[in-house]
């Protein structure tokens, strides 16, 4: 269906964009209370990029789904049950 790669598209750029966000944010708010200047916020921006990633790729495999599942090729099948409830 086309809502489910919507729905995976909206999802995968959500992750990325969140992690980079919090990243940053905590950064900034880091370097302003200690005074270090832009470090920080550099560090913190790509561990964020790097988790934003991360969060992307156990998405896209299904690894992200719930703790110990990992999606299979047979959760796409119509259901076999008798009576087709």
């Amino acid at each position: 269906m086309a809502s489910e790669g919507l729905g995976m598209a909206m999802r995968i750029g959500v992750e990325l964009v969140a992690g980079v966000g919090v990243g940053a944010g905590i950064g900034y708010l880091l370097d302003r209370w200690l005074g270090t200047g832009p470090w920080l916020l550099i560090l913190f921006f790509f561990l964020g990029a790097a988790g934003g990633m991360m969060n992307v790729y156990r998405a896209a495999t299904g690894e992200g789904l719930q703790m110990g599942y990992r999606r299979s090729s047979t959760d796409n099948r119509p259901d076999d049950r008798a009576g087709g409830e």
